[in-house]
């Protein structure tokens, strides 16, 4: 996958990582947390993949910043402030601590690419789909088992 270098943000620190694991209730994936220890919020250039007849492009990878009120312009790309924007449109039990889709991607016309870790033994990568979701109601669409095949699947 090709990404825009001059489009990389800030590389969390490990702390902040494990800091939203804690607090989010989940373990991200290896291949997911490397990719944001190199490619932080990136801008990919090879963004565009298929998925059921229908093409999706990639607008930005989100990020995950030490700050993201304070050291930022693009903290509103942050993971912790999509996640509070989007909030019970990502789960669908009103009693879950922490989330269980975690978006990871914003996609052009406002949809999400995402973590789902409804299994959270082994989280798969599915298409948020924002028009059709509604408040403990989240619709997606499951395209690939993990983020490297995810990551595969860009083309430019």
């Amino acid at each position: 996958m090709k990404i825009k270098t001059d489009s990389v943000l800030p590389i969390p620190s490990d702390r902040r990582i494990r800091w939203f694991e804690e607090s989010y209730r989940v373990t991200l994936p290896k291949d997911y947390k490397q990719f944001i220890k190199e490619s932080n919020g990136a801008v990919p250039e090879t963004n565009v993949f298929e998925y059921a007849g229908h093409e999706y492009l990639v607008e930005r990878f989100l990020c995950l910043l030490d700050k993201p009120r304070e050291e930022n312009v693009y903290g509103w790309y942050d993971l912790t402030s999509v996640l509070t924007q989007l909030d019970e449109r990502l789960i669908d039990d009103e009693d879950l601590i922490g989330m269980n889709i975690i978006p990871i991607a914003a996609l052009f016309a406002g949809d999400f690419v995402c973590l789902d870790f409804r299994n959270i033994e082994n989280p798969s990568i599915v298409i948020w789909l924002h028009e059709e979701s509604d408040e403990l109601s989240p619709v997606t669409k499951k395209v690939a088992e993990n983020f490297t095949e995810f990551l595969n699947m860009l083309k430019e």
